[in-house]
């Protein structure tokens, strides 16, 4: 397979991705984009084995390490630092819990409908996705200055 063939793939995996993603907002089933996540970066993974022109050499080697190294010594700072706001906002107020339902279920009914007095979770799962895109930018950063400053894209092609 060639290079640019794979990036189309990519490219392809990536729209799926997005329409999963979709289906699984509409459908209110996490499990489809989890799955379908999965088995892009499997089918990804496998595609890249199968490039025939990859060009990886030590110098592209150092530079993917350095860059990986100073996205977590970057990302870690800055995690612990989201992680101790929600902490402190976390421990302000009262911590949520509460004594067993009452036996007519109002707590149970109270949950399903969406409660607005009920934390919502949802705002978990975009927090986390909001700093693994924090990490991603990071990287390509960190991937961009080492690239610069060891040459790493003086042997491009295209």
């Amino acid at each position: 397979m060639k290079r640019n063939t794979f990036y189309i793939l990519l490219g392809i995996v990536a729209l799926l991705e997005v329409v999963a993603f979709w289906v699984a907002v509409q459908l209110a089933r996490p499990i489809v984009i989890q799955v379908a996540f999965i088995l892009g970066v499997l089918l990804l993974y496998a595609a890249r084995r199968m490039v025939e022109e990859r060009l990886e050499d030590e110098r592209t080697n150092l530079i993917t390490q350095k860059a990986a190294l100073r996205t977590l010594e970057v990302f870690w700072v800055i995690f612990f630092a989201v992680s101790l706001g929600s902490a402190v906002l976390g421990f302000s107020r009262p911590l949520g819990l509460r004594g067993p339902p009452p036996p007519d279920g109002q707590v149970v009914i109270r949950v399903i409908q969406g409660d607005p007095a009920l934390p919502h979770i949802g705002w978990f799962g975009i927090g986390q996705m909001a700093l693994l895109g924090l990490m991603i930018l990071l990287y390509v950063g960190f991937r961009i200055y080492y690239g610069r400053k060891y040459g790493g894209w003086d042997s491009d092609e295209e």
